[in-house]
């Protein structure tokens, strides 16, 4: 009797303080849903991390889940020989360019920037890991209206056996495999695919070239 009480007292707290968990906020898409953007320019990314391949890694894996979204992408290499033609070659240069400068040459619906926080493998003596951490924000080319912002991290970061042993040779490994392969750019393929997933609270919504155009989940809450 004494053990059903207390199961029943506890089941009864556990059930007050899942009542206490706000459910989280509802992302704002009204301006993406008024913009209706229809074409993305997407520029060169800035690059936070020490490895100078992460802008490039993560521009050449951005344009499919983008266009698989609904979205029609400007090609990048006819972007970034534009504006090398230009004499603008670096990212945080691409960056600065006014919106209606972008908008006389390329006459996009919108603008995505995009900054690499991190990119590349790091040894830690008993793991070694490969990450890419992106943020990106998508802004209305003839206002600059903020329509939407997103981040996403992606690692390969697996389990350990316990072996302190196994876990440092293993780690060593890894890291050379890693750094030799240059595994980021398939984790950065990965870290696009997070950024520009549909259907979860601030995913990116679908454009107008989806079959499912505005059948997004979080529309329907």
């Amino acid at each position: 009797m004494a053990n059903r009480v207390k199961f029943l007292l506890l089941a009864l707290v556990a059930l007050l303080f899942s009542g206490c968990v706000n459910e989280p906020k509802p992302y704002d898409y009204s301006p993406l849903l008024s913009a209706k953007p229809r074409s993305i320019l997407v520029l060169m990314p800035t690059n936070e991390s020490l490895e100078p391949k992460g802008s490039s890694a993560v521009l050449a894996n951005a344009t499919l889940p983008l266009s698989e979204a609904g979205y029609y992408v400007f090609p990048v290499a006819l972007v970034n020989d534009t504006f090398k033609f230009n004499g603008v070659s670096e990212a945080s240069e691409i960056h600065q360019i006014p919106l209606h400068k972008l908008k006389e040459i390329f006459n996009p619906d919108a603008v995505l920037y995009i900054n690499v926080k991190t990119y590349g493998t790091n040894y830690a003596i008993i793991s070694s890991a490969t990450t890419v951490a992106l943020e990106a924000k998508l802004v209305e080319a003839n206002s600059g209206t903020l329509l939407w912002e997103h981040s996403a991290v992606a690692t390969n970061q697996g389990q350990n056996n316990g072996n302190i042993f196994a876990m440092m040779i293993v780690a060593a490994i890894q890291q050379i495999a890693d750094s030799v392969s240059d595994a980021g750019f398939g984790i950065s393929a990965w870290a696009d695919n997070l950024l520009f997933m549909p259907d979860c609270n601030g995913c990116l919504l679908r454009g107008e070239y989806s079959p499912n155009f505005r059948q997004d989940r979080q529309l329907a809450k």
